[in-house]
């Protein structure tokens, strides 16, 4: 490849000069279209990065649209959707939305493309289909972030958008989705806490959070204590609302040796029954963001990574053009990571056991 120097940021056509090739084989090499030899395709995508190349995302699918849709406007902007609204949104639940926002907005810019939050109050949506709203302000692509009540996200037309539900799958309308991985992050909780020596362990739940996913963290949790028919040693509790009351009883009643769980609150209720945390009852927090002032030991559902690949998946449709819900509707998952805290004992010795070696039933 010979050396050239650009005033101006390289084309398409100066990477072709460059490198002796045509121009069809240097932008199809930039798409990494298969047709193309996979030599040329890296020694294009080379090429490109060694001369400053810079991709414009937007004129793939202005082409695209061009040639399927006679020319029909197309415009840069994602809009990261919240029907719910803030307003009355517990800390917890606001800090993992937030987070998940900001992951996706980070990543559209990435990716070269704008994006806007539309919440129910702030854009008068509430009671209304969002969709008209996006037509006028030619956006088609949308993330959806989770929301309390699926039967939210019905009454709104989404043939022409590239829509996906930032949680577990919708039913109706049956949208692309992405979400933690609840099935491989209850397996990470069941085997380190084994490897740190509970052996009663104690789930408890809030019923709308359960209703939400729908019972992925108590189904997977029978599953971790030895799978249908078998009797735990500590029965679940899924409680209408988290409240003192009915938590001391059934703490007391069973006597956990660690309670897992999301909301924290549940750490005073349990010191005010004799707990004594870490040293003689542990927590585990299912998703540590949402306790974002307590370092809590459990797991980090990594929402901003969930954000980010909700943003590439929307984005990617818009890329292939494809708009409305799909025929095959699809799942992705993000793994959840541990996070050592101070609400858990220490590996004894300070030997740590792998997760990966306690065995989980199923």
């Amino acid at each position: 490849m010979q050396t050239l120097a650009f005033s101006k940021k390289p084309s398409t056509r100066d990477i072709a000069r460059a490198l002796g090739l045509s121009h069809s084989t240097v932008s199809e090499g930039l798409r990494n279209n298969p047709n193309i030899k996979l030599e040329t395709r890296k020694r294009v995508q080379a090429a490109a990065k060694a001369l400053g190349y810079q991709r414009n995302p937007l004129v793939g699918a202005v082409m695209s649209r061009m040639r399927r849709q006679c020319g029909s406007a197309f415009q840069g902007v994602v809009a990261i959707v919240d029907l719910d609204g803030a307003e009355g949104r517990p800390p917890s639940s606001a800090s993992y939305h937030r987070e998940l926002a900001e992951g996706a907005g980070d990543r559209a810019v990435e990716l070269g493309f704008k994006s806007e939050i539309f919440r129910a109050r702030d854009h008068g949506i509430c009671g209304q289909p969002i969709d008209a709203i996006l037509q006028e302000r030619d956006i088609y692509g949308v993330l959806l972030l989770p929301v309390k009540d699926r039967s939210t996200m019905a009454g709104h037309d989404w043939s022409r958008h590239s829509a996906v539900y930032a949680d577990c799958e919708t039913g109706q309308p049956a949208l692309h989705n992405i979400c933690p991985d609840h099935y491989n992050a209850m397996r990470l909780v069941i085997g380190r806490l084994r490897a740190l020596g509970y052996r009663r362990p104690g789930l408890v739940l809030q019923k709308s959070e359960e209703d939400r996913l729908p019972c992925r963290w108590e189904d997977l949790w029978w599953f971790g204590q030895g799978g249908p028919g078998k009797r735990p040693k500590v029965h679940p509790l899924v409680m209408p609302e988290m409240e003192h009351g009915g938590f001391s009883e059934w703490f007391r009643k069973h006597n956990p040796d660690v309670v897992i769980g999301h909301d924290a609150v549940v750490m005073d209720w349990m010191r005010a029954c004799g707990a004594k945390i870490p040293d003689t009852h542990g927590f585990c927090c299912l998703n540590i963001t949402k306790n974002p002032d307590i370092a809590c030991s459990g797991l980090d559902q990594q929402p901003r990574l969930v954000g980010a690949r909700g943003i590439e998946l929307v984005i990617g449709q818009i890329y292939r053009n494809e708009h409305g819900l799909p025929e095959h509707p699809s799942t992705t998952t993000i793994p959840a990571l541990w996070v050592d805290g101070v609400t858990l004992r220490t590996l004894r010795g300070g030997v740590a056991v792998p997760a990966a070696t306690v065995p989980f039933p199923l």
